[in-house]
């Protein structure tokens, strides 16, 4: 079976995520110790970084490669991998361009950075349902009167994140309704991630990577920026853009018809990213794993899969 692994970002972290995990899979136990040795954290203890925008992105991205390095042995290795924003991190980990200490040690500045930059220009954030990007693009040069908007997050045909500062986000949700968009929800973030709020950010990020070293992907990474697989030579100048342009999630997921696969797996918490598959590949299986009843209920699946033949 040709797998694509989707690498889960920030948001849908939650209280004891992982803690099943860890008692039933040696594999994510092991990947976890790895990664508080590296860290001298202690990443089992969950409920006390769930709020933390340092401490809670390395958690996500260790969780992220703990259930991928418990996963290839039994589905051996997957044909493409994509990331969203902080999941292309576990991606390019995965595919053996940054190495595991590597990019704990490099998620960690980047939510450091990031945590900066927020805190010098506050940001917002809002999913607009039911939109088109037309529209989102003409709402927030309108609203650009009066504050900072910028669609951030293409995640679906027809469901995309805004960011900006609060005059700006105010201004373009009242925009939205005004157009007729009901389902305007705000994020509970405090920063503008993929916008050019986060500059700053993306100038330290950039320093940052000339003191990294990086490898050519062993397995296709799609880019969320680019919509192309990395190479050796973009990895850093992608990175640094992908802090302050839109991801491209949904036509990352339409890229991955180019490798005919069959099936595509979420790992990590949350299950938008699966949410996401369905509709936009209607005619490839999908999983999400983010605890143990996941975990069995995918292992049931696969092994069905290959008594089947």
């Amino acid at each position: 079976m040709k797998l694509a692994i989707l690498f889960s970002g920030q948001g849908q972290q939650f209280a004891d995520m992982g803690q099943d995990l860890y008692q039933a899979l040696p594999a994510y136990q092991k990947t976890i110790d790895a990664a508080n040795q590296e860290l001298d954290w202690d990443l089992r203890i969950t409920d006390d970084w769930l709020d933390d925008n340092q401490r809670g992105p390395v958690a996500i991205t260790a969780m992220n490669m703990a259930l991928y390095q418990a996963l290839t042995p039994l589905v051996g290795c997957p044909t493409a991998l994509v990331g969203l924003s902080l999941g292309e991190y576990a991606a390019l980990m995965a595919a053996g361009t940054l190495s595991f200490t590597d990019g704990l040690k490099l998620v960690a500045d980047r939510a450091r950075y990031m945590q900066r930059a927020g805190l010098q220009q506050p940001g917002a954030m809002v999913a607009a349902l039911k939109v088109t990007p037309a529209l989102v693009a003409a709402a927030c040069q309108r609203a650009s009167t009066v504050g900072a908007a910028y669609p951030a997050n293409y995640n679906l045909a027809d469901q995309i994140v805004i960011g900006g500062d609060a005059a700006g986000i105010k201004a373009v949700t009242a925009d939205l309704h005004d157009h007729g968009i009901k389902r305007v929800v705000p994020l509970d973030v405090a920063v503008a991630s993929h916008t050019p709020l986060m500059a700053s950010a993306s100038a330290a990020l950039a320093y940052r990577l000339r003191y990294t070293t990086v490898a050519a992907p062993q397995i296709p990474v799609i880019s969320n920026t680019t919509v192309a697989p990395f190479s050796q030579a973009t990895v850093k100048e992608t990175l640094v853009k992908q802090l302050i342009t839109p991801t491209h999630f949904a036509a990352c997921l339409e890229r991955l018809t180019a490798y005919d696969i069959d099936g595509v797996v979420q790992v990590g918490p949350g299950h938008n990213l699966a949410k996401f598959a369905k509709q936009t590949l209607p005619n490839v299986r999908v999983w999400s794993i983010e605890d143990v009843d996941d975990w069995q209920t995918f292992k049931q699946d696969i092994e069905e899969v290959s008594e089947r033949g």
